[in-house]
């Protein structure tokens, strides 16, 4: 599969794409050559994104893109940003590698957006990004801690702390708060997968201990099974999941079934409201890293601003993790857009990214640099609780 997204990649990078700036083409005698922004008009910016709203991954697709809109639908009932209203445009890649090119590709030369925003994944992150940096395109905020997006020559744009800062703060709390050490993983076979599991051995590496077990299912799947079995005969006290909400639902489901006595713990990306609800009473005690703070919470400004804009976008719309998300890119997006200023280009809101310093964003930091594309470090403990819900873990 990975040498089938390199060669669709670079057929597709072969063929070009979108410059960032063209020229209006009725030149007369008085008239002079006037600069054009792709995506960007007097009255708006348009934005695209590529990412699963079908298959067993879509929920992460839809509350992305549910955020993403309630962030950009709250901006544009207070004017937009210097006149211009933010509208998304979105396409399925159903989690597929071959598809997110194709949809990128599509977005920048169809729908001729300004940048793209949201997408879901490491493989298709990795499949897409080629096309955004030829381009010179941001790659807006994708839903992935993929250490690749960290390149800061790249025209990624990260809102989230990585994997290797979840998988670190995962072994931290199992191995000195749970006293537990004897842990397997179990992950999803392609490079998000991969890139978990290699989180994992590295910060047990940085301990001097190692994993007594790991297993591996296909991308796209439920067929967990095997790897329930890999790791089972090993006797973990835990397993730390890298996959999405629906394998990791089952694997847990089976594991419980055959009455294995262990922690289960997993990061951000599986989409925890999805998982809650797959799981049903047998997920309480299940732990959960997470890379933006409880969307209930009481304290935080940003949370209650959260809850205001989806209400009023949709009010039948559930609260959760994923969408939250979604909304502190939309707002991220937004602020990078106001410093970038009303003379509107994809290089100066590049550069808007690398020389913000710091930003609150009304209780979410965020702090870049000139080397540094990751917004936030933060990582945040949960568990389920009663009633499919997630309480902090202190």
């Amino acid at each position: 599969m990975a040498r089938r997204v390199i060669f669709f990649a670079a057929i597709m990078l072969g063929l070009g794409v979108l410059t960032q700036e063209t020229q209006d083409p009725s030149i007369g005698e008085s008239s002079q050559v006037v600069p054009a922004v792709t995506g960007v008009t007097d009255d708006e910016i348009l934005f695209g994104q590529s990412a699963a709203f079908e298959g067993p991954a879509a929920a992460l697709g839809r509350g992305m893109n549910l955020g993403i809109k309630a962030a950009f639908a709250e901006v544009n009932a207070r004017g937009g940003v210097y006149g211009r209203e933010l509208k998304l445009v979105q396409r399925n890649d159903g989690y597929e590698p071959e598809l997110a090119i194709v949809n990128s590709r599509a977005l920048l030369e169809e729908d001729q957006v300004f940048a793209l925003i949201g997408g879901v994944g490491t493989p298709t992150s990795r499949a897409a990004l080629p096309i955004a940096d030829s381009a010179k395109v941001p790659y807006i905020a994708p839903f992935t801690g993929a250490g690749f997006l960290r390149d800061s020559s790249s025209y990624s744009v990260n809102l989230r702390a990585s994997y290797d800062q979840e998988t670190s703060r995962i072994v931290e709390y199992l191995t000195d708060t749970l006293n537990i050490s004897r842990i397997a993983v179990v992950y999803q076979n392609d490079s998000y997968g991969q890139v978990g599991l290699q989180g994992v051995q590295k910060a047990m590496d940085e301990i001097g201990r190692e994993l007594v077990g790991i297993g591996a299912y296909p991308r796209n799947t439920r067929a967990v099974k095997t790897a329930l079995l890999d790791v089972a005969k090993t006797d973990p006290e835990a397993i730390v999941i890298i996959g999405a909400y629906a394998p990791t639902a089952e694997f847990i489901l089976w594991a419980k079934k055959i009455n294995l006595d262990s922690v289960f713990f997993t990061i951000s990306f599986v989409g925890s409201q999805a998982l809650a609800s797959a799981l049903g009473e047998q997920g309480k005690g299940v732990y959960v890293s997470q890379v933006v703070p409880t969307p209930d919470s009481k304290e935080l400004l940003i949370a209650w601003q959260y809850r205001e804009a989806l209400r009023k976008f949709d009010p039948l719309a559930e609260t959760g993790f994923v969408s939250f998300e979604g909304y502190l890119a939309g707002r991220m997006t937004v602020s990078l857009l106001e410093e970038a200023g009303r003379e509107l280009t994809r290089a100066k809101f590049m550069d808007a990214m690398r020389n913000m310093t710091f930003d609150d964003l009304d209780g979410f930091s965020l702090q870049f640099g000139t080397t540094d594309n990751q917004g936030s470090d933060q990582v945040f403990l949960t568990m389920i609780g009663d009633n499919q819900t997630y309480q902090a873990v202190q």
